[in-house]
């Protein structure tokens, strides 16, 4: 058996709406390609996905389209959502949603893990992958922030 690597990175953004309303957002992967720059297709209902349930992403990468096969680990409304995919390319990919209320807003953390990838990211994968982490979370804040005046409005 080859040697693998355990890999973990988060990032965090606090947002002026409910707890609740980030958690939803964020885990209907039909709002994915909003804020995701790498995710173009969805295939699943358009609603925050439940523990046990499966969808299907596809990817834009820079090699090509990859394609990915998820399944909902856990939902704890409104603190956590996490699912995980295999992968060929770097082994298993555990995405992890936190949301904690703090003076009426909230603090959003995505964190990715492979804790088998085949080898470990180089320094500029980590500043690729923490320029469209801050780039997701800004269309995170934005997007769910703008719901939020919508249905005040």
């Amino acid at each position: 058996m080859s040697e693998t690597y355990a890999y973990e990175r988060s990032h965090d953004i606090l947002i002026d709406a409910p707890a609740a309303a980030v958690l939803d957002y964020v885990s209907n992967p039909q709002s994915w390609p909003e804020w995701i720059a790498a995710s173009h297709h969805i295939d699943s209902p358009n609603r925050p996905m439940q523990k046990g349930e499966t969808f299907h992403e596809k990817w834009h990468t820079r090699t090509g389209e990859v394609s990915l096969d998820w399944v909902v680990l856990d939902r704890v409304q409104p603190r956590l959502w996490k699912a995980t995919a295999d992968t060929d390319f770097i082994g298993p990919i555990v995405c992890t949603y936190t949301c904690e209320e703090i003076a009426g807003a909230t603090r959003f953390t995505r964190t990715i893990a492979n804790p088998k990838r085949k080898k470990p990211p180089t320094d500029d994968q980590l500043r690729r992958i923490d320029e469209e982490a801050a780039l997701a979370l800004a269309n995170i804040k934005k997007n769910v922030e703008a719901l939020k005046i919508a249905r005040a409005g």
